[in-house]
């Protein structure tokens, strides 16, 4: 008897110690980074590539295009790419999915949003942000600005600076001077005397759909929580005070 709980406690002795052990990849020799090694020759622990390794993936070492930034950090004055219709084009498509709402078709700060309580942001036509370099904008587009979010994820960096090219031929088309068209497109344009041409006006387009009768005449522009009071807003409980449908 006395042997058989020698054996019994043996066996439960070797299984403890087994499950004490650990022989798992925590406990394999391996190498911290920048750690010095007296294995190879010039006691480093990194290898060199191989030479004429090629690498994969996205490389964003061109500061320029990928930050809007120069070597010192600054923001780009000029387009770190070819601008051109294409480019404009696109940047119109996106800026009228991701920008209008809160900025407005014509980037004068009156999206629709705006129309509905939200904080409204600055036009882009006053003189800081005409100004303003376009790595300024690349910059507010990929980190967010103020109350404004960041849209790093939604909008790639080529489409940034699509936005940002066509930022630019809204800021132009506001602040054109006669004299820089062509002279067969100055031709066009009505004498003094002539009926003018009829002025885009900055209120934002309002749609037509008939639960939208009562949206409110003048923007909502609060200084505290979006939507709870402004210029614009209306209170009360009857017909037409509230501008969300009916």
């Amino acid at each position: 008897m006395t042997k058989i709980w020698g054996k019994a406690l043996l066996a439960a002795a070797s299984l403890f110690a087994a499950g004490c052990a650990r022989s798992d990849m925590q406990d394999q020799p391996k190498y911290k980074p920048e750690r010095p090694s007296d294995f190879f020759a010039d006691g480093r622990s990194e290898r060199q590539p191989v030479a004429g390794t090629v690498a994969w993936g996205p490389l964003d070492d061109d500061t320029a295009y990928y930050e809007g930034k120069d070597a010192d950090g600054k923001d780009i004055e000029d387009f770190p790419l070819v601008v051109d219709k294409p480019l404009i084009v696109r940047g119109q498509q996106r800026f009228d999915i991701y920008c209008s709402p809160c900025h407005g078709r014509i980037g004068n700060g009156l999206g629709m949003i705006v129309r509905r309580g939200f904080k409204q942001p600055p036009s882009y036509h006053i003189d800081r942000l005409r100004n303003a370099p376009v790595g300024h904008f690349f910059d507010v587009i990929s980190n967010g600005y103020g109350a404004m979010l960041n849209y790093a994820q939604q909008i790639q960096v080529r489409d940034r600076w699509a936005i940002i090219a066509y930022i630019r031929a809204l800021q132009y088309s506001q602040n054109a001077n006669v004299n820089d068209l062509p002279a067969e497109a100055r031709n066009r344009v009505p004498a003094i005397g002539q009926a003018p041409i009829p002025a885009q006006t900055n209120e934002p387009l309002v749609p037509a759909d008939s639960d939208f009768e009562d949206f409110p005449a003048q923007p909502a522009t609060p200084s505290g929580v979006p939507g709870a009071h402004g210029a614009g807003a209306v209170h009360g409980t009857g017909p037409g005070s509230q501008p969300e449908r009916q």
